[in-house]
């Protein structure tokens, strides 16, 4: 089968069965909405997929008695007892970094090329985020 698209909202909601079915099937499902386009994207497959393109790129420090975390390139630090907590806590940085993106970071010149990071980190649940930082594969 070929690629699933309709040119507008209407279509698209008189077809949504076979729009997500295409989805789930890993085919290009796409709506066109005024001069916009927009796809629809197995979730699983998208984060899986940003979590390659993403690296999180963590560097995780033993200082002080305790650990630190922090991602290169990104306002985001955590610190914890020990190496387990300072990536919980990370991963709680990282849900609250998404909540600030899509609030007002987003049009921020220097934070509006995350879209990806985000959208991984929406999409994972707390072990997704766990694994992705330290970099063990599922």
């Amino acid at each position: 089968m070929s690629a699933v698209h309709y040119e507008s909202y209407t279509q698209a909601r008189a077809h949504l069965k076979d729009l997500l079915d295409a989805s789930d099937e890993g085919r290009v499902a796409t709506v066109r909405r005024d001069s916009g386009r927009a796809a629809v994207v197995d979730v699983e497959r998208l984060r899986r997929h940003l979590s390659l393109v993403c690296p999180s790129k963590a560097e995780v420090v033993a200082e002080a008695g305790g650990w630190s975390v922090f991602l290169p390139g990104l306002p985001l630090a955590a610190d914890g007892a020990t190496f387990d907590e300072a990536i919980e806590e990370m991963v709680q940085a990282l849900r609250e970094y998404a909540e600030d993106w899509q609030e007002r970071l987003r049009t921020a010149p220097n934070h509006e090329e995350n879209w990806g990071l985000v959208q991984l980190i929406v999409l994972s649940d707390d072990a997704e985020l766990h694994d992705w930082l330290v970099g063990a594969a599922r």
